[in-house]
């Protein structure tokens, strides 16, 4: 029986996880995971210039697009994302063509109410419309890879929006990773990486994963252009590099490497005006995500950090 749309998966999202057994693509000394920016421009500013301050590499693994319907805003995130390293998520997949069967793209599990998922559906229908006054940029964004390999310090690290086997996977959820581990686990041993670097799912969450080769990690950064954690106002991103950074929520060292949550800081008052202003009280966006882009989700930092069985060596760092 086929899923609704919004909850059903495409087959042409699918791809095997060996397809990241291969050599990396690009290296750097610190290398920015970017995931579920969501139209936010003001956000995307900051995590630019947390970048550029220590010169690292910027990897953008989609939904860079959500809430910016405004043909202006619209161009200029699409430009400025795909002037750097750009993976596409569901959202970018699904303006890119004209089949609407699929809905929002998200694959959303049981768990998420019939009513968030319908209002992603008029989301996407939204932003499709605005894409459309964009014919060239419609078709880079389609012909974006979904999924990259990159080396840190001698790490690997597979990078995708959804999971290691579809762009709206969400085996590498906080979900899954609580409750099914070893699914994941499993994942990420045939990807043959020893970091796996995800968004998607939309809350933040670290794995740490034995393996022969020794410890292993899947990390997910949440949002970069909202709130993750109650009572916050900042998004997300993952920072991977063979220094630290100062500025980390909670990380884990691998080797010679660090894999760290950074926050993104952005003008609060400034997002949330013009996200009052295009999406007004009653639309869709506003009824799903005005709550948390105000007062976070109903989600704590230490739900995030989830340490291998054989060791805790997950640290909240303030």
């Amino acid at each position: 029986m086929a899923r609704a749309p919004g909850r059903s998966c495409p087959r042409h999202y699918r791809y095997s996880p060996t397809v990241f057994a291969r050599a990396a693509e690009l290296r750097a000394r610190s290398l920015y995971v970017v995931g579920g920016l969501y139209g936010n421009s003001l956000a995307l500013e900051a995590v630019l210039a947390l970048a550029r301050r220590e010169n690292a590499t910027l990897v953008f693994n989609g939904d860079f697009n959500w809430f910016d319907v405004e043909p202006a805003e619209f161009e200029r995130i699409n430009e400025t994302v795909m002037g750097e390293i750009a993976l596409r998520g569901n959202v970018e997949t699904e303006i890119a063509g004209e089949e609407a069967g699929a809905g929002c793209g998200c694959g959303y599990p049981e768990w998420v109410a019939d009513a968030e998922v319908g209002r992603s559906n008029e989301i996407l229908a939204g932003l499709r419309e605005t894409a459309r006054k964009f014919p060239a940029l419609r078709s880079r964004l389609g012909r974006l890879p979904m999924h990259r390999v990159a080396e840190v310090g001698g790490l690997r690290i597979g990078i995708a929006h959804g999971d290691a086997e579809s762009l709206a996977g969400w085996n590498f959820s906080q979900e899954a990773l609580r409750q099914r581990p070893e699914r994941a686990g499993a994942l990420l041993a045939a990807a043959g990486v020893d970091v796996f670097a995800c968004t998607h799912t939309c809350l933040p969450v670290m794995r740490e994963f034995d393996s022969p080769r020794g410890k292993r990690l899947v990390v997910n950064n949440g949002a970069a252009g909202m709130p993750n954690f109650r009572g916050t106002r900042f998004g997300l991103a993952t920072r991977i590099a063979t220094e630290p950074s100062g500025e980390a929520l909670y990380g884990t060292r691998i080797g010679a490497v660090v894999v760290e949550s950074i926050p993104v800081p952005y003008d609060h008052g400034e997002w949330l005006a013009r996200f009052d202003r295009v999406w007004p009280e009653g639309s869709p966006a506003s009824l799903s995500y005005r709550k948390r882009i105000v007062s976070g989700p109903a989600y704590d930092l230490d739900q995030a950090l989830l340490a291998r069985e054989s060791a805790g060596a997950l640290s909240r760092v303030a």
